[in-house]
């Protein structure tokens, strides 16, 4: 009987040896080195690309400069030469939308990005914020092509002495990871020490490398919290962040059919959980022509809930002939409301009576200025403002209220805000033939008042 239960125990034995192996032969091994750290790295690093402008800078010596002031500046051509400078950024939308700095792209006339994949595009800056230091870039893919984006923390989800990580691409060598923590949530940098007197940037002791302007800022879930823009030169462990608060207000102007598709709509919005608010209507826009009123909280357009504001802006700029239907909530009451945006150029006509349009390349040349430098003056509606103050067909409209103008948004932002009787302050460039094949240019600066 004891050799009988012996044998059954040694059998037993036997037995859950033998399955001992075959689990652990079988079962993966948990790795210990796979912690959050390294989950929101892997989460967020398709996102962060690097980028790397080429500025042209033109210059003239001595004997340039007599001769432009004898001849006229469009007759002299100016010496150039290049400068590169490199940053990060990180993929906020499917599409090929980049957040970075404006101090890495301002001036830039070649904008390339490359990802963490190697895979690079060129990149078109779209629009960028002066006092927030916040850029955003479009990049120019192929159609249909989609990229990873980051996802956003909460504008006020921010734990003091948390774990964060500062994600860059600097000179395109690949991603880098510093770690550290939350160090300030409110730090305020003295003007004097930083190019900008910003209030209230994250301050964390994880180390923001040369490059890594642009990069992202993010927390142990993978989420965004800020964009890296500086480090102090005089103390070490002291980098900075564009908190996510200040980056979503930057995206609410961001992101609009005035910025993607020079429409004008009126609004001023923000996104809140599973609506759109409105905060401001421009008076005389088309907002509020249709019906649209601040405090509306839009909850459908066309049809469709819309998922932010990247979302919303796309539903509506792509309607046909540019008009789209929106359910608002308004005193727990829906409103249907219908709209329809204006293309800038037609709201400009409206506004001043001229039609203008962009250089082209026979202008450049003979302007001696750069493509997008500037709108050409191609037509005057009779009797209105314009001819008063003796615009001419030709003539190249340079600056509108102290802003460059680069193209229709700036002149169509500006002009947006003006009432009838407001008046635009311009600055043209006159061409004038003198001898020969000379052309002679001559600013000036008019006061356009608005009709």
């Amino acid at each position: 009987m004891s050799q009988t239960v012996r044998i059954s125990f040694a059998s037993a034995f036997l037995i859950f040896v033998a399955l001992s192996e075959t689990c652990s032969a079988t079962a993966p091994e948990t790795d210990i080195r796979r912690n959050p750290t390294v989950a929101a790295v892997e989460e967020v690093m398709p996102s962060v690309v690097n980028i790397a402008t080429e500025t042209i800078v033109e210059y003239q010596d001595f004997y340039q400069h007599l001769f432009s002031d004898f001849f006229g500046r469009g007759n002299v051509a100016p010496q150039r030469k290049r400068q590169l400078s490199v940053g990060s950024g990180v993929i906020i939308d499917e599409d090929g939308y980049v957040l970075t700095n404006l101090h890495v792209v301002r001036r830039a006339n070649r904008t390339q990005v490359k990802l963490w994949d190697g895979r690079e595009y060129d990149a078109i800056p779209i629009v960028a914020t002066e006092h927030s230091d916040v850029a955003l870039l479009k990049i120019k893919a192929k159609p249909g092509e989609k990229f990873k984006a980051v996802k956003f923390a909460l504008p006020d989800d921010l734990l003091l002495g948390e774990t964060v990580l500062a994600l860059g691409n600097p000179f395109g060598l690949g991603g880098t990871v510093t770690k550290g923590i939350l160090s300030s949530k409110t730090r305020r940098p003295p003007s004097d020490e930083l190019p900008l007197d910003v209030q209230d940037w994250l301050q964390t002791d994880a180390a923001i490398n040369p490059g890594n302007s642009g990069g992202p800022l993010i927390n142990i879930r993978g989420e965004l919290i800020g964009l890296s823009v500086a480090v102090l030169r005089e103390g070490q462990g002291i980098g900075f962040a564009i908190p996510v608060k200040m980056v979503s207000e930057a995206l609410a102007g961001f992101f609009s059919p005035e910025v993607t598709g020079s429409l004008w709509l009126g609004v001023h919005l923000k996104a809140v959980p599973n609506a759109i608010a409105v905060e401001f209507v421009q008076p005389g826009s088309p907002a509020e022509k249709g019906g649209l009123r601040a405090g509306d909280q839009i909850v459908a357009a066309n049809g469709q809930a819309p998922g932010g504001l990247i979302h919303f802006n796309r539903l509506i700029t792509d309607s046909p002939d540019h008009k789209f239907d929106l359910t608002v909530l308004r005193s727990n009451e829906r409103k249907t409301l219908s709209i329809t945006l204006v293309p800038f150029d037609e709201m400009i006509r409206q506004k001043t009576g001229l039609r203008l349009r962009e250089l082209s390349k026979d202008e450049t040349g003979r302007l001696g200025v750069k493509a997008g430098k500037g709108l050409i003056i191609d037509e005057i509606d009779k009797n209105n403002p314009a001819e008063k103050v003796q615009l001419q067909r030709g003539y190249l409209l340079t600056e509108i209220d102290g802003q460059d103008v680069g193209g229709f948004f700036p002149v169509g932002n500006v002009l947006s805000s003006k009432q009838k009787g407001d008046e635009a302050h311009l600055t043209v460039m006159a061409p004038r033939r003198v001898a020969g094949n000379y052309v002679e240019i001559r600013q000036g600066t008019v006061d356009l008042t608005i009709r």
